[in-house]
């Protein structure tokens, strides 16, 4: 399977580097075909231009990059830190620009002269590994949890990805490095199940 892993935290050796660098190992290693995008390191920019609303534009080189990745996927993994239940704005602007209307999903009108969004991803799984310092029943009782509303319904759904997997690990401010090893084999192990 054709593989992208994208992952957005700025510090090089971060426990999400470690989470989607594991992933990437343990699927590589079946056989996999894996590309690994690190925004912070690739100092991607996260702002989209005016230009990029138009109708029918032409993306940037590097927009364009991004986006074929998208498209050629059979499975895609986002690892990222939940910073007040949501992503980094790196990877927000990477959502935006990335994916495009009329590439990743389209407006239709349906039979009933209604507006509707049709999926057109050809990936049929996605993956998202998210790390917090809240613990999970905070998340869920105070905030909602938004980065599964995020993910599932308004990102990977809307794309027309039909199998949404989410994991948050936390608290990690509190982790023993014991800890920290079994998450990452369990991230390994979620991937290996997600993509088959």
């Amino acid at each position: 399977m054709n593989i992208l892993i994208v992952l957005a935290h700025p510090k090089t050796g971060s426990f999400n580097h470690a989470l989607a660098n594991s992933i990437r190992d343990v699927l590589q290693a079946r056989g996999d075909q894996v590309t690994l995008r690190d925004l912070y390191a690739e100092n991607f920019d996260p702002v989209m231009t005016p230009e990029e609303l138009e109708r029918d534009n032409v993306a940037p080189p590097v927009i364009r990059e991004h986006a074929d990745a998208v498209l050629a996927a059979d499975g895609i993994v986002i690892v990222h830190p939940n910073w007040r239940s949501q992503p980094p704005a790196i990877l927000k602007g990477w959502i935006d620009r990335v994916l495009r209307a009329g590439e990743a999903f389209r407006f239709v009108v349906d039979e009933n002269g209604k507006g509707k969004v049709v999926g057109m991803l050809k990936a049929r799984a996605a993956l998202v590994i998210n790390t917090s310092n809240t613990p999970e029943e905070v998340e869920r009782a105070v905030y909602g949890d938004p980065l599964e509303t995020l993910w599932k319904n308004c990102t990977w759904s809307f794309c027309g990805i039909p199998k949404v997997e989410r994991r948050n690990f936390n608290p990690v401010i509190v982790s023993t490095p014991e800890t920290r090893q079994a998450w990452l084999e369990e991230a390994a192990t979620l991937a290996l199940e997600a993509f088959v």
